[in-house]
């Protein structure tokens, strides 16, 4: 009796680590909190921050990667925002912090290759120690964060999907990521400020 009251009590300290560290990993930013900056490797080998970016009024920070089949459908919509919006001050950035080891079609390499077929507006960067994504709270393929320049820091504006409709992008109703950069443009707050990102899971080193 006295051992399996033992083995039940070690199965729920081991249920109680790895629910904080689930926890601890999906933690990450809100609607309100300001975002850190980063250093990250681009497509041609240079590092990009936020603050490169002396003149823009926010970003459009997109976690994706190559092999996902929702970053693949979402694909021509991010480089489309990055078309619409660079110019006004909200560029895309990016972000692949996928494990080439469990995902070797997400490898440093394999981004150079995909960046050069699509002609990417935009940087391409490779989150190779996951720590990006788990500051921001990523978890999807892709997931989006508005962020808006605001007393020379970052603040998180929106978080979630693109629009409501992966599969087919002229059957969308709703535009989260355009709608929440427009009110921005026009100084209103954003409406809906958060969303749910539907797509891949972000795959995790193991020793994560």
């Amino acid at each position: 009796m006295e051992k399996k009251h033992l083995m039940i009590t070690g199965l729920i300290a081991i249920a109680a680590v790895l629910l904080n560290s689930f926890t601890l990993l999906m933690d990450g930013y809100k609607a309100g909190d300001k975002a850190m900056d980063f250093k990250l490797k681009n497509t041609d080998s240079k590092m990009v921050s936020l603050s490169d970016y002396k003149t823009a009024k926010g970003f459009i920070v997109t976690f994706t990667c190559n092999h996902c089949p929702f970053a693949k459908m979402y694909e021509e919509r991010i480089i489309a925002l990055d078309k619409k919006y660079a110019s006004k001050g909200f560029p895309v950035i990016a972000i692949n912090s996928n494990d080439p080891v469990l995902s070797p079609e997400d490898s440093y390499e394999n981004m150079i290759t995909r960046a050069k077929e699509k002609n990417y507006s935009f940087p391409y960067l490779f989150d190779a120690t996951q720590e990006i994504a788990k500051a921001y709270g990523a978890t999807n393929t892709p997931h989006l964060y508005v962020l808006a320049r605001e007393n020379g820091a970052f603040t998180v504006k929106y978080i979630g999907a693109i629009d409501d409709n992966a599969q087919d992008a002229s059957k969308a109703t709703k535009h989260y990521v355009e709608d929440a950069i427009e009110e921005l443009l026009a100084s209103k707050p954003v409406t809906v400020s958060q969303t749910k990102a539907i797509g891949c899971t972000i795959k995790w080193k193991k020793n994560s």
